[in-house]
């Protein structure tokens, strides 16, 4: 079953990559022709990425047999049902408005989200006891789909960007826009460089003091540039950490964003200097018969959807949930804070737009400043910032 499970969701990961090339054979067309009806290319793409997402509901329904529980326990099963929901939103928001390139930039997004969880443990493991209630089901996938449905907003607010912003002069909107794309881009350093570390099987073995002043043991799968808190590296002739970091903070997981960074850096400066011309420069050719206004509509239309499910899953149900399991409501742990960060932005999102009219390119730059916030709580706090949900 395990095996099947995984199977189903390489199928979906390969059908979302064709369906993205499909969806650039459909933008090709002029625009008047786009306007009047589906072109064969768009009805083939979002069939494909139907299938797909059938696949990838097959993979969560087969591992969900296999491990007795909903697969949303550990960061490789919450970030691939993320990336699924994802897609499913987007689907429905493409028979909405059956615009083309939303797939271009949407189903990329997916693909990185899903190709990001691979990197980590795929191994199906027992319920700690902290997540052992039927709340984990209805707090974890309500949040994720309240996020998927907010990251459709992000990709209609990036082609905005990118078809508005002057690319043909450097300014603080071309820089913010790059770095979009720059982080985009670590997103797959991060997977080049976490394969092939594991192709070769690299593994790096410490002893440690967590805070609590115990001895633990931490495992390193790439080479250490920082340690835990006060290690000694266990393995003879691996790679020995610069220096080492505080104990709130998670040394193998600090260490796996350094690398991506690094990784990411490598790739932005092999494609400047082959391409010779900014991201955003390169990918406006596809976005030359969007619609802006279409595209605001949709950005604004995903939040209005997306943000009542965020709160009631990522604030009142992680409430409800932590009052039944901690007996408390709120603690302040780093992922609690950064869901409040994340439900205040986009209630401020929705009364600037409301009250002072922030549409077009101000509501853009919401939308995507929005998404930022979102991958930073999926990465930095997971990943660095140790706390109640470390087991993420």
């Amino acid at each position: 079953m395990a095996e099947l499970s995984s199977n189903l969701l390489y199928a979906a990961f390969f059908l979302y990559l064709v369906a993205t090339v499909l969806f650039g054979g459909a933008i090709k067309q002029k625009k008047g022709q786009m306007e009047k009806k589906q072109s064969k290319w768009a009805l083939l793409a979002i069939w494909v990425t139907t299938i797909g997402f059938i696949a990838q509901i097959g993979y969560f329904i087969t591992r969900w047999i296999a491990s007795g529980h909903a697969p949303v326990s550990n960061l490789f099963e919450f970030t691939t049902f993320f990336g699924m929901m994802l897609v499913g939103a987007f689907i429905g928001i493409y028979y909405m408005y059956k615009t083309p390139v939303l797939g271009v930039f949407t189903l990329p997004v997916a693909i990185l989200i899903i190709a990001y969880a691979s990197m980590f443990p795929r191994e199906i493991s027992p319920l700690i006891p902290a997540l052992q209630s039927d709340w984990l089901h209805i707090h974890v996938t309500t949040a994720a789909i309240g996020q998927s449905i907010l990251a459709v907003s992000f990709a209609a607010g990036l082609i905005y960007l990118i078809k508005s912003v002057d690319q043909s002069k450097r300014s603080a909107k071309t820089f913010w826009l790059e770095a979009i794309m720059f982080f985009l881009i670590c997103t797959v350093g991060f997977v080049l460089v976490s394969s092939g570390f594991k192709a070769m099987d690299y593994k790096a073995e410490f002893t440690w003091v967590d805070k609590s002043g115990q001895t633990a043991e931490m495992e390193y799968t790439m080479p250490a540039l920082v340690g835990p808190h006060e290690s000694k590296l266990e393995t003879p002739d691996a790679f020995k950490p610069f220096f080492d970091l505080p104990p709130i903070l998670s040394g193998r997981k600090a260490n796996t964003v350094i690398w991506s960074l690094g990784a990411g850096i490598v790739l932005y400066g092999l494609y400047r200097l082959i391409f010779r011309k900014r991201a955003g420069a390169l990918l406006q050719p596809l976005v030359k018969n969007v619609n802006l206004d279409l595209m605001d509509e949709i950005s604004y239309r995903a939040v209005m959807i997306g943000f009542p499910v965020f709160t009631l899953g990522a604030l009142i149900f992680a409430m409800i949930w932590a009052q039944i399991a901690w007996s408390r409501f709120w603690g302040w742990d780093p992922k609690e804070v950064w869901a409040l960060v994340t439900w205040l932005f986009y209630a401020a999102f929705l009364h600037l737009r409301l009250s002072k009219g922030w549409q077009g390119e101000k509501s853009a730059w919401l939308a995507v400043i929005g998404f930022g916030i979102i991958l930073f709580n999926l990465i930095v706090v997971n990943l660095v910032i140790k706390g109640l949900h470390s087991y993420a």
